[in-house]
């Protein structure tokens, strides 16, 4: 039947990304091929029309991003009258301030008789007593100790200047290190930068972060799972359940101003049993946020040596240096006045100045006078050391 009516609304799946939210669906559409369950998502970076289809033929199982779903709770294309489950993935960062109040209204559209279900690899207190008004005696089911790490993945910091991490990274690429690696960084405009930079050095990257377009993230998400493309660059919108199969490297090439956030970029390598390293650059002005991560998984990082550059490659740092231009005497000699130069000469016939000899003195000066720069610096005298 393609009725809602026929399909209602039995599991309501509410993630925080985009990505997350296809790749639940494309996991729960595998996990029930043999169901008589239907699957579908919704999410913002894509039109709503085939989206209002899909809501209208009727689904048991909906994945959704709160913001979108709000958009179709306002045009009345969705019912949730008879929702039995409710889960929040990654509900740390579904309850954090942006997400609460959307979270919020969507919970009231609920029935109060169902089943909730949070999961997250960190939850913190202030969640947890937030978490609370909404569960009813909750059962607390935890796989590991509270913010631990896998022992499957190496943790290791280089030490760099902040000017030097693309370089160090491109050398870990170049080198053969390194394959295929998921780089993080704070803000947008850095990963697009450092996108920039390993694609002008002949290295496929793509990038993912919120000024994308969907198609566009959606397009660099599936060249890097098919390897396509050795360098994947990204906020942390990619740090929260991405499923990247054997997934060697992460690169922290900032570290997270939240600790925790460590936790979830380091999960997309050493999955499913398989070995993996991150590996965190630290500047001077990452010092604090290092020590916040090893404070939280209790764990010091592993200080890795950083790659340098080849002979030939220093040999032209060092040529370049040599060949910089010398410094303007402008700059550096000291304000000397000329006490060669003298007024010009009163005509004895008729008192007026010799136009010619003014002219001509005019020019003189011109070339001899220093400029006005040189007046701070004082001139050395005979003997001074």
């Amino acid at each position: 039947s393609v009725s809602p009516a026929r399909h209602p609304v039995r599991a309501l799946i509410l993630t925080p990304t985009r990505e997350l939210a296809a790749q639940v669906e494309e996991s729960a559409k595998a996990y029930g091929k043999h169901l008589p369950l239907r699957t579908g998502a919704v999410f913002g970076g894509v039109p709503m029309d085939p989206q209002v289809t899909m809501l209208r033929a009727g689904v048991e199982i909906l994945v959704a991003t709160p913001g979108r779903l709000l958009d179709h709770i306002e045009a009345k294309n969705v019912n949730f009258n008879t929702v039995e489950f409710l889960v929040l993935d990654e509900a740390d960062r579904m309850l954090d301030m942006g997400f609460l109040p959307d979270i919020t209204r969507i919970v009231k559209l609920i029935p109060g008789s169902r089943q909730t279900l949070l999961f997250s690899a960190t939850y913190s207190d202030e969640i947890r007593k937030l978490a609370s008004s909404w569960l009813k005696d909750p059962i607390k089911i935890e796989v590991a100790p509270r913010n631990t790490v896998t022992d499957t993945i190496k943790h290791t910091v280089m030490e760099l200047g902040e000017y030097d991490k693309s370089k160090q990274l491109l050398r870990l690429i170049e080198s053969g290190e390194i394959e295929q690696v998921l780089v993080f960084c704070n803000t947008k405009i850095g990963a697009n930068r450092l996108t920039r930079f390993v694609q002008n050095k002949q290295v496929g990257a793509g990038a993912i972060h919120s000024d994308r377009t969907q198609s566009e993230r959606m397009t660099a998400l599936a060249n890097f799972k098919e390897r396509s493309v050795t360098v994947l660059v990204a906020t942390d919108i990619a740090a929260r359940g991405l499923d990247i199969e054997q997934l060697p490297f992460v690169v922290n090439y900032d570290l997270p101003h939240n600790p925790e956030d460590y936790v979830h970029r380091i999960g997309r390598t050493g999955r499913a049993g398989q070995s993996g390293e991150a590996i965190s650059f630290c500047s001077e002005d990452d010092r604090e946020s290092l020590q916040a991560v090893e404070k939280l998984i209790k764990k010091r990082l592993e200080v890795r040596t950083a790659l340098r550059g080849s002979r030939e490659a220093n040999a032209g740092r060092s040529d370049q240096r040599v060949q910089r231009k010398k410094l303007d005497p402008f700059f550096t000699e000291p304000y000397e006045p000329d006490v060669n130069s003298a007024p010009p000469k009163q005509s004895e016939t008729n008192g007026q100045t010799n136009k010619s000899a003014l002219h001509n003195s005019r020019r003189s000066t011109k070339r001899e006078i220093k400029p006005a720069a040189a007046l701070f610096r004082p001139a050395v005298k005979d003997g001074d050391g």
